[in-house]
């Protein structure tokens, strides 16, 4: 068997491959220099069919702190006096995200526009700052200068009418930290809304690309912490039901938030931006790495495969479905056991709606805490930088600020 015959038989085998046959697309949420410089990216989209990136602080902080691949580029930036922390993790994100998203442009073309993006996130502490957001977006969107990029913002009350504006200017934007099938729909309609402004303006809304970044396993995390605390309580009446509930929330929410995107990007308010050229906005599932033991460790994918998604996933994680994932088509299966089983979350008193508000305040001050800790590495690598170096890194990096920061071929 020659090399090209191997390769497409172990295609045909790859359970990440074979997500595309239920219309899936896996994405990876990680990045870091050598992924880009190496050959794995490549490797990853041309074997296991990757088909787009995420990125966010806490990521670029764990690629900063855990490697010396980014020093050459912050000696590069010494000599900048005008550029404090924030100034310098910039250049050094846009130069990996514009990397990746060179790598990932024939996914882009080859998909006509649906995949082949790189997502790369405004500050965190814009998350409740609505003209902050816009105007950050705006300008990450005009210096990454990349069609296939999306620019993260976050869901909360003043992230959502950004978006809406951010769309209707026509820029990509990925929508981070949903949590609530409530929130989801707020979203979505402001989708629809800024396509509609778009093409009102002589806009290619065939352009305009979106996903809806869906949180999963900590909705897990929070409601089994509460059930479990319930279960001390000596009532046995109660517990087989409330033991029937652990690990079983953030999938049946996901479902049912699946069926609302198909509902809204079904009717004839949708079909008549369709019959422009315009693209759905996907749901994107979010943080589907198994955070309990006792759970598959593929759970949160094998349990959210459907048509029109997007599935992130950290290397880990990727890597344990491409070995022992079983894909099918799950999001549609038993939609009536999920709305049981988030109405069982009720009757045991646990309100769902508290739950989301606290995860996603959460997830903002987790967010700006991995920026607080991200800057600080910048600036503790940026001081070592202005000392004098008494031998070479052992990565090669553009040793120019131009060269980093590449315009648009």
């Amino acid at each position: 068997m020659n090399p090209v015959e191997t390769l497409e038989t172990a295609k045909a085998v790859n359970p990440l491959i074979q997500l595309q046959n239920f219309g899936q697309s896996i994405w990876l949420d990680y990045i870091r220099r050598d992924l880009l410089t190496n050959g794995e990216l490549q490797r990853l989209i041309t074997e296991d069919g990757l088909r787009g990136m995420t990125s966010n602080p806490a990521i670029f902080e764990k690629a900063i702190v855990g490697s010396t691949q980014y020093q050459d580029f912050l000696d590069s930036l010494a000599s900048r006096a005008d550029l404090d922390a924030k100034g310098r993790y910039e250049l050094l994100a846009i130069r990996d995200i514009q990397d990746a998203a060179d790598l990932l442009r024939p996914v882009y073309q080859s998909t006509k526009k649906r995949d082949g993006y790189v997502s790369l996130e405004v500050s965190p502490y814009l998350a409740h700052d609505t003209t902050g957001t816009i105007d950050e977006a705006r300008r990450l969107w005009k210096t990454v200068a990349r069609e296939n990029v999306m620019i993260k913002v976050p869901g909360t009350v003043e992230g959502i009418p950004a978006f809406r504006q951010l769309i209707s200017q026509g820029i990509n934007v990925n929508v981070t930290l949903l949590f609530a099938q409530g929130v989801y729909e707020e979203v979505a309609a402001a989708f629809i809304d800024g396509v509609e402004k778009f093409a009102a303006t002589g806009g290619d809304v065939s352009r305009v690309a979106s996903v809806a970044s869906f949180f999963i396993s900590r909705i897990d995390s929070l409601v089994d912490s509460l059930i479990n605390d319930q279960l001390k309580k000596p009532d046995a009446a109660r517990k087989a039901k409330l033991q029937g509930l652990l690990g079983k929330i953030a999938i049946a929410n996901g479902k049912l938030t699946y069926e609302a995107y198909q509902r809204i990007f079904s009717s004839p308010r949708w079909k008549a931006l369709a019959a422009k050229g315009a693209q759905t906005q996907r749901v994107l599932w979010a943080s589907t790495s198994t955070k309990n033991p006792n759970y598959r460790d593929v759970l949160y994918i094998e349990e959210l495969i459907g048509p029109d998604t997007v599935n992130t996933v950290p290397p880990a994680t990727l890597e344990a479905f491409r070995d022992h994932g079983k894909p099918r088509q799950s999001l549609t299966e038993d939609l009536d056991g999920a709305r049981k089983t988030m109405a069982d979350l009720a009757g045991v008193g646990i309100v769902m709606k508290d739950v989301t508000d606290k995860l996603t305040a959460d997830g903002v001050k987790l967010f700006a805490d991995a920026f607080d800790e991200l800057l600080a590495a910048v600036e503790k690598n940026s001081k070592r930088s202005s000392a004098p170096q008494t031998s070479p890194q052992s990565t090669s990096l553009p040793a120019d600020l131009d060269a980093a920061v590449k315009k648009k071929p």
